[in-house]
């Protein structure tokens, strides 16, 4: 089963029913324990930084997460926020530490480009700077939907696996082990998207 993390935040009805409509069996995950039953686990997102954390952090989710997906290796995708709250710290809603998975900072984006509109909302491509098993039948670039005002910025560029060139850059895509995480949202990127979740599906790192 997959567990879809219960955020406290939207997008937890449209992953969970692009999952199914892919034939996989997930479930919405409200108590953290819960999260040792699944065999996979998606952390979307949909808020502030601060905000989700607390929340994580509140209801005991951090500690299972780091349990199941650290030290038991279990495959773990984040969408949008759920990417960025796997940095070490952001700053949307104030100085936050994050789940501490990848070394880095979210921060907000910033352009000096007039036509680079922030919150950065729609269609953009995004380059791939490494093959991943999650990336099997993606070209480079290709197209996906972004909703989001705030980036990760990772210290070690070894995670980045995809890149999309707007306002002062954001990373795509990060990965490392048995995680990967999209800055994008896969649910609502049609055929790209479902494909990078279907692959997902068969994933075994």
């Amino acid at each position: 089963m997959i567990g879809i993390v219960h955020c406290g935040s939207g997008n937890i009805a449209s992953v969970a029913n692009a999952i199914d409509h892919l034939g996989g069996d997930a479930a919405v995950i409200n108590s953290p324990d819960d999260l040792d039953d699944c065999a996979s686990i998606i952390l979307p997102g949909v808020g502030s930084f601060f905000e989700v954390m607390g929340k994580l952090r509140h209801e005991g989710f951090d500690q299972a997460l780091q349990r199941n997906v650290v030290e038991r290796r279990k495959p773990a995708l984040g969408i949008c926020l759920g990417m960025q709250v796997m940095a070490s710290h952001g700053t949307e809603g104030g100085p936050c530490a994050g789940l501490c998975w990848f070394a880095g900072t979210v921060g907000k984006l910033h352009s000096t480009n007039p036509s680079d509109r922030i919150p950065h909302v729609g269609w953009n491509q995004i380059q791939i700077r490494r093959p991943h098993a999650l990336l099997n039948g993606i070209p480079s670039p290709a197209d996906f939907y972004f909703v989001h005002s705030y980036s990760m910025r990772t210290e070690n560029p070894g995670d980045v696996i995809a890149i999309c060139d707007y306002a002062d850059g954001v990373t795509a895509i990060v990965g490392r082990d048995n995680i990967f995480a999209t800055q994008f949202h896969p649910e609502k990127s049609q055929d790209h998207g479902l494909k990078i979740l279907e692959n997902f599906l068969d994933w075994q790192p």
